[in-house]
């Protein structure tokens, strides 16, 4: 079994912890886990992706529950199957599906989950990040997967709902060393149902758009939406769709905030990113690395996140080495 203390990590730890034990086959023993945090132990959303991962391998689990310090799981053959792992809070349903995506590597029959919970909430990517940036990059690099968005969830209630169904995949070398030519810019605003009569959607793409059509040599594209949510709320994301590869950028409504606000942070981390030239923004390195393990290949990235420290060391721990340099004003991860 191999051990793995969890106190200087987050969640992040766990969840990979996870997916590589069921990938390689090998017993995880997880300690300490989040013992540096103010609350220590499991969240609901760590238990939940643990509980993801483990129902597509038939795992033995020991330990998985909402503050507990300490956690096992022993899997079995990825066989696939069915699966619904509810949240319970607006935990993030984007971090759950993470944890399960790198599984279709080694999976012998299709695995299809169901996941309630946040769709778009705090320190995790928005669900059209998932969709629209991580999982057209990951398809173009032998990911077959797809996914079905029933309901958004926003904090605090959450009750958001996605079904995400992967089948065997044999997965590419990441060749993403530049970004290539910009194609188009697309602006994905959604907001809740009792938003629609203060026009939040429209007011957010709007926003975007008008910004990023004063600077842009390519087409931008625009959709709208309003849900009926528990919780009202909202998310702009802008989506840049370049010759080989996708990043994307995005920001919260919050009370009190206005919808021009929300888009002119979205479209601020865009222009930031655009005057670099790295392939992929901070957000989608830290989440590729899996897949690089598992395939290899290279990216460019415009820093060195803590985050993505941490999840490289995580990965040796299972012998898969990720090397990380900075290189011409850019990070460069490969294997």
């Amino acid at each position: 079994m191999l051990t793995l203390s969890g106190a200087a990590g987050g969640g992040q730890l766990v969840r990979t912890a996870a997916t590589f034990a069921a990938l390689t086959g090998r017993a995880v023993e997880v300690t300490d886990v989040r013992g540096a945090r103010e609350q220590p132990g499991l969240k609901r959303q760590h238990v939940a992706a643990v509980e993801a991962v483990a129902a597509a391998c038939d795992a033995d689990v020991e330990g998985a529950a909402v503050g507990s310090e300490h956690v096992t799981i022993d899997p079995g053959t990825l066989a696939g199957g069915e699966a619904r792992v509810d949240v319970e809070t607006a935990g993030s349903i984007p971090l759950i599906l993470d944890a399960v995506l790198p599984l279709a590597a080694r999976l012998d029959a299709p695995y299809r989950v169901t996941v309630t919970g946040g769709t778009d909430v705090r320190w995790a990517p928005p669900m059209d990040f998932f969709r629209e940036v991580k999982l057209p990059v990951l398809r173009r690099h032998g990911l077959d997967a797809s996914e079905t968005v029933t309901r958004r969830g926003f904090y605090p209630a959450g009750g958001g709902e996605v079904t995400l169904t992967l089948r065997p995949s044999t997965f590419e070398a990441l060749d993403l060393a530049e970004r290539g030519r910009p194609k188009h810019i697309a602006v994905e605003s959604v907001a809740s149902e009792s938003l629609r009569d203060a026009d939040v959607a429209h007011r957010q793409a709007d926003a975007a758009v008008e910004a990023l059509q004063s600077n842009a040599a390519v087409p931008v594209l625009r959709e709208t939406s309003y849900d009926r949510t528990t919780s009202p709320g909202s998310v702009v994301t802008v989506v840049a769709v370049y010759e080989h590869t996708r990043a994307g950028f995005s920001a919260l409504g919050e009370q009190g905030k206005p919808a021009e606000d929300v888009a002119d942070e979205a479209v601020a981390a865009f222009e930031s990113f655009r005057e670099t030239a790295a392939s992929v923004d901070r957000h989608l390195a830290d989440q590729l690395l899996p897949f690089l393990a598992l395939a290899g290949g290279t990216y460019t990235t415009p820093e060195r996140t803590a985050h993505l420290d941490t999840h490289v060391e995580l990965l040796e721990a299972f012998a898969f080495d990720v090397d990380v340099a900075e290189a011409e004003g850019r990070v460069r991860v490969s294997r």
